[in-house]
């Protein structure tokens, strides 16, 4: 019996241990993890670096308040805003919590300048960004909205094509009220689609020609995910607003908005705050991870594996074109798109020691940390051809 309530479909195992790659159950049965906690645990399991920096920090400080100043947080902050566009930072605890912050940047701007009826954020539908109450019904998805009602107002719907126009009747969407276009540079649990760099610029474009802010969630293909810093980077576009999480903490709970100085005239002292957001030991964290994570070396690294590992993966789906319709993503943030359920497809891996996690339109993500070895993918590789040679 459990004592939790049913909220999650769990798989009937668990794990007492972890490094880098691999999980471990009670027993000693050996996983090879390529969920990493949804693209969290971006430098694998027991880091040993931040292990480190947990365990000194620990006997430091873990928690004051906002209230004060925090020398750690200003440290972090610093670092991404030197290595981004961003000129300010609030720290958050979490991905859905820094895409609601975003939105609260977002409208506050426009209520500073005296504009207080443009308050809607233009979204993509059935994109995702959190599961609060407000990030649900940004994301338009039915299946998440549904009993949750009534319904929060301030969001309206695009729709994103696999085709041209990629953006259809964009235009005609953004109205008087609009206050921003709000987007996943590359589209997650909505099952690992890339906007292409064109459309990005194109977002841009018109958001400096209706006046509007550009708000790009880099919660999942952010902090190295993509094989760049941030995913948007390589399309030169610069957002307004992005909020982060999952990789910038490498497993410790961390999510932060980055902003403009434009924007962030808005948030005066009383307009936001978080108790536990940006405490000493997250923010610890936060600065050992972008250390690491940020360099320009690590980086090709990334790229370097993720061309490896998308030549390998284009090659299986040559091998078994009826069982996988298509390879998608960038960098270590990989979907692989089947013809067939995909449960059953993620299920067979599992049972030959491979983790991985579904998204949407019958994707099967992949998510291994960023620094994985040659080796960890050849053997994913491995378990996949043999579950698909079992499936053929």
């Amino acid at each position: 019996m459990t004592y939790l309530a049913k909220n999650y479909n769990r798989k009937k195992i668990s794990f007492v241990k972890g490094k880098g790659s691999y999980l471990y159950t009670s027993s000693g049965i050996k996983y090879l993890d390529f969920v990493q906690g949804i693209a969290v645990n971006c430098l694998g399991h027991a880091n040993p670096k931040l292990a480190e920096t947990i365990k000194n920090q620990s006997k430091k400080l873990w928690h004051i308040s906002n209230a004060f100043q925090i020398p750690e947080g200003e440290k972090l902050a610093k670092k991404l805003c030197q290595k981004t566009f961003a000129d300010y930072v609030i720290f958050q605890n979490s991905g859905t919590e820094a895409t609601e912050a975003a939105i609260k940047v977002a409208r506050r701007y426009y209520y500073s300048i005296g504009k207080p009826y443009k308050n809607r954020i233009l979204c993509i539908k059935n994109s995702f960004h959190g599961r609060t109450i407000a990030a649900i019904f940004a994301s338009g998805s039915k299946k998440m909205t549904e009993g949750f009602g009534p319904k929060v107002p301030g969001f309206d719907h695009i729709n994103f094509k696999n085709k041209k126009p990629r953006f259809p009747n964009l235009r005609n969407k953004i109205k008087k009220n609009t206050a921003a276009i709000m987007v996943e540079t590359i589209l997650g649990e909505g099952g690992i689609k890339q906007i292409p760099d064109k459309c990005l610029k194109y977002l841009r474009k018109i958001c400096y020609q209706k006046k509007i802010l550009l708000i790009l969630d880099e919660v999942q293909c952010g902090v190295g995910r993509s094989g760049d810093f941030f995913a948007f980077e390589q399309s030169k576009v610069k957002p307004d607003i992005v909020p982060i999480a999952k990789g910038i903490g490498g497993g410790f709970p961390i999510g932060a908005v980055l902003m403009n100085k434009k924007v962030a005239t808005g948030m005066t002292p009383g307009t936001h705050g978080s108790t536990f957001g940006g405490n000493p030991l997250a923010m610890a964290v936060g600065n050992s991870v972008i250390d690491i994570v940020s360099s320009k070396k690590f980086l090709n690294n990334v790229k370097k594996s993720s061309k490896y590992f998308f030549s390998k993966l284009n090659k299986l789906k040559k091998r078994y074109p009826n069982i996988i319709k298509e390879i998608r993503g960038r960098g270590l943030l990989i979907g692989i798109k089947l013809h067939k359920d995909q449960g059953k497809f993620i299920q067979k891996l599992m049972d030959n020691k491979l983790l991985t996690i579904r998204a949407a339109e019958n994707v099967v993500r992949i998510l291994p940390p960023l620094n994985v070895k040659k080796i960890e993918l050849d053997q994913a590789i491995k378990i996949m051809s043999k579950v698909c040679s079992e499936l053929k």
